[in-house]
């Protein structure tokens, strides 16, 4: 199948936005001969600036001009997908899917796409006839990303993951109103940060009365996140994690396609104060005692993105942490040591840009690569 028509939804978003950055930087459009962009709310108007095309919305519930694309890329959210795709499905339409949310991850008819981790299988799948793809959880992606090199040469027995995701995993709104809480914080402790001899006992009481106030701003994040943590993400799973915790076992296991041999994976997800970047502080069970240089070897081999940082007190608080990798491709990988409960038992903290590898990327890849066969 020749693919000339591309459409695209929901690239206005962060995702979306993150996504054409990324294809304008590696020059993505220059190989698409008909790029369409689609809009939920604005068709009819200017589009996106292409090179020197000037694009024009279509409507994104327009299944007639849908179905006359070879690929969808959407970016759009799970409502989106819920009511349009099933419908062009059922219609005949043939062409591949292309999707950011989570609607279809688990379906028998998808693959979760990670290209630098399960680059065989997509190739397989494609050869199958599969057409829908979809981006995987961005912690889950994440994480993938950087332990790849043990997962692949399956050295791991289990893992326990704990997260600590930007505000941007729950969307613009809430890094908007992360900003004004802070915001809120120093004026209600200013009149004391501003006098050299205040108590800092009474600067911390005033944040806190700030933060249980009624009017200390909530809507989006629920409960106050500057000066804070959320032990909480997503849904309640049926025993007692929470959904996004519930992803890191099925979605890894199959990216790996090892659903019927899975590695047990668990954890907490925990929401802090950080802009952007999602953290994760993992327990490694290792299936064999392998000395530390070929772990790091390993690690440092398995792709083109991961980073091995040096386990020192200055290394780790300079390039493992969410302002050294924001924006970038890189995902760090470090305070790697084993730990007291045996040699088979590893330790790790990895931080990525889940608007890169955790988002946007995966989908751009999986988009150039049916651009290439």
């Amino acid at each position: 199948m020749k693919i000339k028509r591309v459409g695209f939804v929901g690239w206005r978003g962060m995702v979306g936005s993150v996504l054409l950055t990324r294809m304008r930087d590696e020059a993505d459009f220059d190989v698409i001969e008909e790029p369409v962009f689609f809009s939920t709310s604005q068709t009819g108007q200017a589009g996106p600036e292409i090179g020197s095309q000037q694009t024009r919305l279509h409507d994104a519930f327009d299944l007639q001009q849908l179905s006359a694309m070879d690929v969808i890329v959407t970016c759009q959210g799970g409502d989106y997908t819920t009511q349009v795709f099933k419908v062009l499905r059922e219609e005949g339409w043939r062409g591949y899917w292309i999707d950011a949310a989570s609607s279809l991850r688990m379906t028998d008819h998808s693959v979760i796409v990670l290209d630098p981790v399960n680059r065989e299988l997509i190739d397989q799948a494609l050869d199958n006839g599969v057409r829908d793809f979809i981006g995987g959880n961005c912690t889950v992606s994440l994480m993938m990303m950087a332990m790849a090199g043990l997962l692949k040469a399956d050295l791991v027995e289990w893992i326990s993951v704990m997260t600590y995701q930007a505000a941007s995993g729950a969307g613009a709104r809430a890094m908007r109103e992360l900003l004004t809480q802070m915001a809120a914080l120093c004026v209600a402790t200013a009149p004391l940060l501003e006098d050299p001899a205040a108590v800092i006992l009474d600067i911390d009481r005033l944040a806190i009365e700030a933060m249980r106030g009624a009017s200390f701003p909530v809507a989006n994040l629920g409960a106050a996140l500057a000066g804070n943590l959320l032990p909480w993400i997503d849904r309640i799973a049926d025993n007692g994690q929470s959904r996004e915790e519930w992803k890191g076992y099925v979605e890894c296991n199959k990216i790996l396609g090892r659903q019927q041999n899975p590695i047990a994976i668990d954890g907490l997800c925990v929401r802090i104060g950080a802009m952007r970047c999602h953290s994760q502080a993992l327990t490694v069970k290792l299936c064999v005692d392998l000395g530390m240089d070929e772990i790091r070897g390993r690690l440092a081999e398995a792709n083109d993105w991961v980073r091995v940082v040096e386990n020192t007190p200055q290394h780790s608080i300079t390039e493992l942490t969410p302002s050294h990798v924001t924006g970038t491709l890189e995902v760090a990988i470090g305070r790697l040591h084993k730990m007291r409960m045996g040699p088979e038992y590893l330790t790790a903290f990895t931080v990525g840009d889940q608007l890169l590898w955790g988002a946007a990327e995966p989908l751009r890849r999986m988009l150039k690569l049916l651009l290439q066969r």
